[in-house]
């Protein structure tokens, strides 16, 4: 598999889980995904697990770190790579959006801040200085794809549009209205509506997808595991997916795409 290293503005870089039982969700989506894992000591961030593919040594998929309030869910946070950290968050703020942390050097990673949209949608800028993102995107066992679910779509299209330059486009997918997020000709996200048939008080929220090889595979073995599967594997035209809550209660999607007439990704580094 090609290695990736850099990521484009404006598209997802890293993707974090945040859980309340590191030792557990370690388990759970190694078990899920067949993946391995290192401890990264981050100095005043604490111990990171850093999720592998192919083995200990292989490229960076996502992270994992403790939750550092107990009042909080357990969540996956996409980070949306920059060119001008302080460019961007004076975007965020002059759309309507929030800033929760402001900027923080990761060691000698990169430097990150947590936003919200808002609808009160979180995701987090990051500018990378040693570690560009994830290793491998678009590829069996890593991120492939970030949605939004939002309460109100109109705006969610204005908000991103002004941060990060994205163009909106209409689709119809396993939504009566998919947005379609657009960098160029490249989609780098999507986004659906928070409808009156999901859970009463449903918070927006972005969560990555995970592409697996057999979607149905994958969401048994997840069950079994202890996830709560929210949408069964269906067959939309991207191709069959399924939605879940891991153990912890972080949502996430998989997907086993359908590959045939899909365009070639744009050259990477």
């Amino acid at each position: 598999m090609p290695e990736v290293t850099e990521h484009a503005p404006g598209t997802a870089a890293w993707t974090q889980l945040t859980s309340p039982d590191v030792g557990a969700s370690k388990e759970f989506y190694r078990g899920v995904f067949g993946w391995d894992s290192y401890t990264l000591t981050l100095g005043a961030w604490g111990d990171n697990e850093i999720f592998t593919l192919d083995g200990a040594q292989g490229p960076e998929v996502a992270g994992l770190n403790s939750l550092t309030d107990d009042t909080e869910p357990a969540s996956w946070t996409c980070y949306f790579r920059v060119e001008n950290l302080d460019a961007a968050l004076d975007a965020v703020g002059g759309a309507g959006g929030a800033v929760s942390v402001e900027p923080t050097d990761v060691a000698d990673l990169g430097r990150m801040a947590l936003c919200s949209d808002p609808q009160g949608a979180d995701f987090a800028l990051w500018l990378p200085y040693n570690l560009a993102g994830a290793g491998v995107i678009d590829e069996p066992g890593a991120t492939c794809w970030v949605e939004l679910a939002s309460t109100d779509v109109q705006d969610a299209r204005r908000f991103y549009g002004r941060v990060f330059g994205w163009t909106a486009v209409d689709r119809s997918y396993y939504a009566p209205s998919y947005t379609n997020w657009k960098i160029g000709d490249w989609s780098v996200a999507g986004m659906l509506p928070i409808e009156s048939w999901w859970p009463e008080g449903f918070p927006p929220h972005w969560i990555p997808y995970f592409w697996v090889e057999d979607c149905d595979a994958t969401a048994g073995r997840a069950a079994a595991l202890g996830a709560t599967v929210h949408v069964p594997p269906t067959d939309i035209r991207p191709g069959r997916f399924s939605v879940m809550t891991d153990p912890a209660g972080a949502r996430l999607a998989v997907i086993t795409p359908d590959v045939s007439g899909r365009p070639a990704a744009p050259a990477r580094p």
